[in-house]
């Protein structure tokens, strides 16, 4: 009797153990999963977001913030957006060349649009954002 409680005993911690195992790889999972990136990645990811977003934004020069909060990327036909990390996505928004400004931290893009805000992009000079320009655009 006594030996049949012991092994029923140790068989229940063993399958509580597993439940336990199996609960912490799954939250392992879901966390890995679920972790989204704080950065925009590169150049490239801004100019892809901006093309698939905007109509006819064909992007000849992208620039992201050194800190990968925001990026610019300009069009062969002088159009800028600013793009941002929003939830999973990138988000890009075609703003006006007058609303680019350069502060001491590098550039700011106020986008006049609720949901984006504020585009920073620090470490980004007036330079930078010059040799992104067409030579038709005045800036």
């Amino acid at each position: 009797m006594i030996a049949g409680l012991a092994g029923s005993v140790s068989t229940v911690q063993i399958v509580a153990a597993a439940a336990v195992l199996i609960a912490l790889v799954i939250g392992a999972v879901l966390f890995v999963r679920t972790r989204r990136p704080n950065r925009i990645g590169s150049p490239e990811d801004a100019a892809a977001a901006c093309e698939a977003t905007l109509q006819g934004f064909n992007v000849t020069g992208a620039v992201v913030g050194a800190d990968g909060g925001g990026a610019l990327a300009v069009s062969g036909d002088g159009r800028v957006a600013a793009v941002k990390r929003l939830g999973r996505g990138l988000v890009a928004r075609e703003v006006m060349w007058r609303t680019v400004r350069s502060t001491a931290d590098g550039i700011l893009v106020e986008t006049g649009d609720r949901q984006l805000g504020e585009v920073r992009l620090a470490g980004v000079n007036v330079l930078d954002i010059r040799r992104l320009a067409p030579r038709h655009v005045a800036l």
